[in-house]
């Protein structure tokens, strides 16, 4: 029998990716967004990719994990057997200034999630953490067993609800609980039909620089060009979300096959640092775009260079990125060049 897995934020940018390959590896999929930082479009991008054949296993339902009934409703209605779950708001910037906002999101609604689940013995979770656990990481690369410590209310948020996973799976000990800490999520899928869109001005280098390629923008801002780096711009590690899409794929099997999982952290990255500099050089190669530059002082919080170690996924999930650079910007270009100004074109 085929696996039914929910997909909280399924509409949003990582999960629309990872929901295209759970249908092609012969899941059953529900999604649950609030179209909060997505839109419809996504999902229905995701039926035309995958045909009409898969897109029967596929289900949509709009709620907020805030409110505890459309959750009730929707675990009344089927039997999950885990979920992935990527809801919630994360933007840096934004949660430093509106911290309250993050924390009733992310927590409350997680909580809420937890709490379900619980009450319809569903206890298989795959949780979207992030590397801003590690903060101002003192050791690089980056190892799941590094020092934890967060510089802003998203990073805090991704921490508690971490403590938590810990703390529930340790007192039940029937959960599976996979903690996946992503670096940064670039690139989209190869035939450009699906990819991030981004309501407002972009928080990430990325779609910044995809911006300014489609003349969205004039010019990309670029924080600190004085870091003790190579060319004095932030170092970061960029990961393929398709690649990322198949790393949940791989916590997923892992979460059916393994009895005794416990509550394990996993980094998703490829383990090599790229600077800004060679980002916008590499995506100027790929799009045939001249990038122009705005030189910016250094933003509060922002990190020299932070990449993963990747050991411990590959060995134990079997997992290893396999894009580099050059693949993220063709497709993230191909994903630009057809939707320059996203899913629901210009307004």
């Amino acid at each position: 029998m085929a696996q039914t897995v929910l997909v909280t934020g399924g509409a949003g940018f990582i999960g629309s990716h990872t929901v295209v390959q759970l249908l092609k590896g012969g899941f059953y999929v529900s999604i649950f967004d609030n179209l909060d930082n997505s839109v419809m479009e996504a999902v229905n991008r995701v039926r035309e990719l995958v045909g009409s054949d898969l897109s029967k296993n596929l289900q949509f339902t709009q709620g907020d994990l805030r409110n505890k009934d459309d959750l009730e409703n929707l675990f009344s209605k089927t039997k999950f057997d885990a979920v992935i779950h990527f809801a919630g708001l994360k933007a840096v910037g934004e949660s430093v200034t509106n911290p309250l906002r993050y924390f009733e999101y992310n927590l409350i609604g997680t909580i809420n999630l937890y709490q379900v689940m619980k009450k319809y013995n569903c206890k298989k979770m795959v949780f979207s953490s992030s590397a801003t656990v590690y903060g101002e990481a003192k050791k690089i690369p980056c190892v799941e067993d590094s020092e934890l410590m967060a510089v802003s209310p998203y990073g805090r948020t991704k921490l508690i609800l971490e403590d938590i996973s810990r703390d529930l799976q340790k007192a039940e000990p029937e959960w599976g609980i996979i903690l996946l800490r992503y670096f940064n999520p670039v690139g989209a899928h190869e035939s450009g039909k699906i990819g991030e869109d981004p309501k407002g001005i972009p928080n990430n280098l990325m779609p910044f620089i995809q911006q300014v390629a489609v003349g969205r923008l004039p010019e990309l801002n670029v924080f600190g060009l004085d870091y003790p780096t190579n060319d004095g711009t932030a170092v970061r590690d960029y990961i393929h979300v398709m690649d990322l899409a198949d790393g949940h794929i791989a916590a997923l099997r892992k979460l059916f096959n393994t009895d005794k999982i416990g509550c394990t952290a996993y980094n998703l990255g490829t383990g090599r640092g790229t600077s800004v500099l060679e980002m916008v050089a590499a995506f100027e190669k790929a799009s045939g775009k001249k990038i122009p530059l705005k030189k910016c002082p250094r933003r509060q919080g922002d990190a020299v260079a932070v990449y993963a170690s990747t050991e411990k996924a590959e060995k134990e999930l079997g997992w290893k990125a396999k894009y580099g650079v050059e693949e993220m910007c063709r497709d993230q270009w191909c994903w630009a060049s057809n939707n320059p100004y996203g899913y629901e074109g210009k307004k």
